[in-house]
């Protein structure tokens, strides 16, 4: 994958969002809409040069693929290439794409159907696009194969590397089940496994870390303060140095071995603590959302 550049130029940057069809174009446009870009979707390639002759203050972001009514792969490129003599190096192109067999289980899911085979298996359709957009690949500054990735892993690597410079860090809080393997692109990764385990108390077993009596068993371990005091110490050290190098995300896992007892104990608390002196925090179980069907 390609890195995001930052712009030189004066003009506020510009980004194309393109790539197939269920390759997260979509999921790639509201996360750059939550990070503060303008977002136009499907706009005819023909309205680009008035789009553009406009004043404009924020980042804007277009997502365009074969759905846009005046689609080709020529005229993508050309409007590639007027967008960027017009706006310098403020414009980058974005271009999300996936293995065939994922995109086919995508649409397979969605029950939705190619639009360049309405009325065929999504694989002619797939393979169709697959080889128009060949050209628009290869002119990417920025390439993402979502293949491997959720919704939540996108929307991540999107703010990774398009949030603005002076944006406040944010920081996700995430609980995992070693079992299943390390999320996607995390930062930092803490080892919960050491922690007394609630699942064997048959009383606490079926509950999670976000209940009050599985927060207090956990917490009741003698070596859980000292745990909970350094990882702090670190984080307290760590954010602000992160925040001062431009960073804009930054994601720290806690990891036990079913993920649902200590590690989201655990994550839950560092959360709040995080929250409380004010940094930008949200939270993810990711064998809870497994578990509740997410």
């Amino acid at each position: 994958m390609t890195t995001a550049t930052t712009s030189q130029s004066d003009n506020p940057p510009v980004l194309l969002v393109t790539g197939p069809s269920g390759g997260g174009r979509s999921t790639a446009i509201r996360a750059l809409e939550d990070i503060g870009f303008e977002v136009i979707d499907n706009l005819p390639l023909s309205l680009l040069p008035r789009l553009l002759s406009g004043p404009a203050t924020r980042p804007l972001a277009l997502g365009i693929d074969v759905r846009n009514r005046d689609f080709g792969t020529n005229a993508l490129i050309e409007a590639i290439d007027s967008v960027t003599q017009s706006q310098g190096d403020a414009t980058q192109v974005l271009y999300l794409e996936a293995d065939a067999d994922t995109l086919i289980r995508r649409y397979s899911e969605t029950r939705r159907r190619h639009p360049l085979a309405p009325a065929g298996p999504p694989l002619v359709g797939i393979t169709a696009e697959t080889d128009l957009l060949i050209p628009i690949r290869a002119r990417a500054d920025v390439l993402i194969d979502t293949t491997a990735m959720t919704p939540h892993d996108l929307k991540a690597e999107v703010e990774r590397l398009f949030a603005p410079q002076n944006a406040t860090l944010g920081v996700s809080v995430q609980s995992f089940s070693y079992k299943r393997g390390l999320p996607r692109g995390l930062d930092m990764v803490l080892d919960c496994r050491f922690l007394r385990n609630p699942h064997w108390d048959e009383a606490l077993r079926a509950k999670d870390g976000r209940a009050p009596e599985v927060d207090a068993y956990v917490a009741a371990d003698p070596r859980f303060d000292g745990f909970f005091a350094r990882v702090k110490a670190l984080l307290d050290l760590q954010l602000p140095a992160h925040k001062d190098e431009g960073r804009s995300h930054l994601a720290i896992g806690f990891g036990c071995t079913g993920g649902q007892h200590r590690s989201v104990a655990m994550a839950e608390r560092v959360a709040a603590s995080l929250a409380k002196d004010g940094w930008q925090v949200s939270k993810r179980h990711r064998e809870m959302e497994r578990r509740d069907g997410r």
